[in-house]
């Protein structure tokens, strides 16, 4: 009894031995530095926007109205792009101490926020409107992200839900495709591969995903 009590107390406390010998690789291990980008505006469609960027190349984005619960989804992002925003967040100090917005009277066009995040550090900035191209330059990589989102699932919707309607989708995208607003439209190529296979959506539809495919494989 007394051998079978001791045996167990040494299960118990062995593993405990073991911990000093395990802590330094997780406290040497670096802090992992996170981008997030908020927008919020009333009465527009979407009210919100929250994209979220790990350095590691971890990200998710939560798009919906205000009155809709949280629903942060994973979000795919190639490395030169993770490495061009950590980039412009460097340009503006990871936001310390930042003053973004224009003093002076100007429509609301929704609160932006970008925000920092590393071990303990965290620095945030918001604004309605603003001249730092440096900070535009980033806004419009996150919100080109959050479009470009956008149309995967409108396109992914119309492809379950509404056939007939995948083609307007379409032409929605190859409107920002033109602006040149979306910044890695590769990332639709296997849905526009989809529709151009199957034949139970229209053929003007399947046409024109075929030749935005191309488009955007022979992109310079």
């Amino acid at each position: 009894m007394m051998r079978r009590r001791a045996n167990f107390v040494l299960r118990l406390v062995f593993p405990l031995l073991l911990l000093p010998s395990l802590h330094p690789l997780f406290v040497s291990a670096p802090e992992t530095a996170t981008l997030t980008y908020r927008r919020v505006f009333k009465s527009s469609s979407p009210e919100f926007i929250e994209i979220k960027l790990n350095e590691n190349g971890v990200a998710s984005y939560d798009i919906r109205q205000l009155d809709e619960p949280p629903y942060p989804q994973p979000l795919e992002i190639g490395a030169p792009l993770r490495s061009k925003t950590f980039e412009l967040a460097a340009q503006l100090n990871y936001f310390r101490d930042l003053q973004l917005d224009i003093r002076r009277r100007i429509a609301n066009l929704g609160e932006k926020t970008f925000r920092y995040e590393r071990g303990g550090q965290t620095n945030e900035v918001s604004f309605n409107y603003t001249l730092n191209a440096t900070a535009n330059q980033l806004m419009q990589i996150f919100e080109g992200l959050a479009r470009q989102q956008e149309h995967l699932i409108k396109l992914q919707r119309r492809m379950k839900y509404d056939r007939l309607g995948v083609n307007e989708a379409l032409l929605q995208f190859e409107s920002d495709l033109n602006r040149k607003i979306l910044p890695e439209p590769e990332r639709l190529l296997p849905t526009l591969e989809q529709i151009a296979n199957d034949s139970r959506f229209v053929e003007i539809a399947r046409q024109r995903a075929r030749t935005l495919a191309e488009r955007i494989r022979n992109a310079p």
